[in-house]
């Protein structure tokens, strides 16, 4: 038995032998019965096709999520979240303004800029200060988002609301014969699930266990919004879905069975749609999916525990045993179908992007990264206070915690490198700026479904091999990082660093 499986086996089996299991649970009663819930809003639009321009505002906010008590939030031009960009290729001119008293960044993830325009931990804007990073934007359709990267802070700072989504478009989406109709057929999906008090506000209170584990709530949320239901066409659809959790993996499916059609991944479209019957999404990961609901009935969007949360995190080989017994399983978002909306798309495209290129027999370098939760560090430190500083010890890669001073790689421009990323403890989702990869092995075997296009951000549970491609320069004063996408873990240490030249 390994050191991850020994220390929470031990774990689980203390709490087996105290007669209870108790872990983080999503509850969302009556998800069938959708008479008297709001109708699922999209984020507002912000369309910079013709303008060129982009401009964002960091500002405070005031939500009341559960209809009960105020929460202080924060956004992006609103109170919480923020619009979803529409972008395409070539110019554009971002202005992203800061109202708040402490400092953020704008990090857009997923888009292919250089590091002096990536938003990461060394381009922090100040209070009352400004960004303009002028961008050219030169890479195919996706869906990505934009959130804030101060280090220490991150995980605190997108909880509040600093995150919002991007759609990254050619406007051919009527050839390919997709869904693209903002808000009818073409849905955006931000998932959260966050913890409230007894008064209904959303609270940040993180313990040892839920940096440990990263910090997960126990009330879904999506676009901001608390079990609301989502109207859709008697037609295909399309659900843009964006994994905004801090910490919690998604493992999502239809409880009437229904068939999700993966139509492309975090760096754009596969060459052809591929059918899923569970969608497995990570902290920082994107999917696009075609769902069929044409025949009008009613199902609703489920997903399966968080593999590192209770019984899963806490006895390691226990949990298929216990997964088998106990159903935690939870409702993500209710549909309905509303025959008043304009039914566009009929059927499934055939065919989307252009195949994936072989990458094998390019590579230039090998590395190696381990994904690194050292318990002593955390036990012999405990919680780490301090601005700017994570919040716990022991959280590394390749045994050395995160330092903003210290460049970690130095990579040559232009060339493909193979990465071999393992973890011992928990599964980490692993995030690249900057570069797309593909994912050759997983375990040994080959990628899962959902990894089989573009990615910049992948679950490693095991060993996992990729190939990344590094196009973007990046300089020692704005580097790129690497790093665990949960964010309690990126915010304690497990992040590091590298330029492109």
């Amino acid at each position: 038995m390994n050191r991850r499986n020994f220390l929470l086996a031990g774990t689980g089996l203390a709490a087996l032998g105290a007669g209870v299991l108790v872990w983080p649970r999503i509850e969302t009663p009556s998800a069938r019965d959708v008479s008297g819930r709001h109708r699922l809003q999209m984020p507002a639009r912000l369309d910079t096709r013709t303008s060129g321009r982009l401009e964002l505002t960091a500002m405070e906010g005031a939500s009341n999520f559960l209809g009960r008590s105020e929460t202080r939030t924060a956004g992006f031009n609103q109170s919480y979240l923020g619009p979803t960009i529409i972008m395409r290729e070539g110019s554009l001119e971002a202005t992203v303004r800061n109202t708040l008293n402490r400092a953020v960044t704008a990090h857009w993830h997923g888009l292919l800029v250089p590091g002096e325009h990536d938003g990461g931990p060394h381009l922090p804007i100040q209070p009352g200060e400004f960004w303009k990073p002028e961008m050219e934007i030169a890479q195919p359709p996706s869906t990505a988002w934009y959130h804030t990267h101060i280090h220490g802070a991150t995980a605190r700072q997108v909880y509040a609301g600093l995150a919002g989504v991007i759609h990254l478009t050619d406007g051919r989406d009527d050839q390919r014969g997709l869904p693209s109709e903002y808000g009818v057929d073409d849905l955006t999906l931000v998932l959260q699930d966050r913890r409230f008090d007894g008064s209904g506000r959303m609270v940040y209170d993180v313990d040892m266990m839920d940096v440990m584990h990263g910090f997960t709530g126990d009330t879904m949320m999506v676009n901001g919004q608390v079990n609301p239901v989502a109207a859709v066409p008697m037609g295909i659809v399309r659900l843009r879905l964006v994994n905004g959790s801090n910490a919690r993996i998604y493992r999502l499916h239809f409880d009437d069975g229904r068939p999700m059609h993966l139509a492309a991944t975090d760096g754009g479209f596969l060459d052809r749609p591929v059918v899923l019957d569970r969608l497995r999404l990570a902290p920082g990961e994107r999917a696009e999916l075609l769902v069929d609901f044409s025949e009008g009935t009613v199902p609703v969007l489920m997903s399966e525990g968080d593999p590192n949360q209770g019984p899963g995190g806490m006895m390691g080989r226990m949990r298929g045993l216990v997964d088998a017994i106990i159903d935690r399983s939870f409702p993500v978002l209710s549909f309905a179908v509303d025959e008043t909306l304009p039914v566009r798309i009929t059927r499934l495209p055939e065919a989307l992007g252009e195949p994936m290129p072989n990458l094998a027999g390019l590579q230039t370098a090998a590395r190696g990264f381990s994904l690194d939760m050292g318990m002593g560090g955390m036990m012999g430190r405990g919680m780490m206070g301090g601005r700017g500083r994570g919040m716990m010890g022991g959280f590394a890669i390749n045994g050395r915690p995160f330092d903003m001073q210290r460049i970690d790689l130095e990579i040559v421009g232009g060339s493909v490198e193979r990465w071999t990323v393992s973890t011992s403890m928990l599964a980490h989702p692993f995030h690249i700026h900057g570069a797309l990869f593909q994912v050759v092995r997983e375990n040994g075997r080959a990628p899962r479904p959902e990894n089989a296009g573009w990615k910049d951000t992948v679950l490693v549970d095991g060993t996992t091999e990729l190939l990344v491609r590094f196009d973007m320069p990046a300089s020692r004063k704005t580097p790129f990082m690497y790093h665990c996408h949960i964010l309690e873990h990126e915010d304690a240490g497990m992040m590091g660093q590298f330029t492109v030249s």
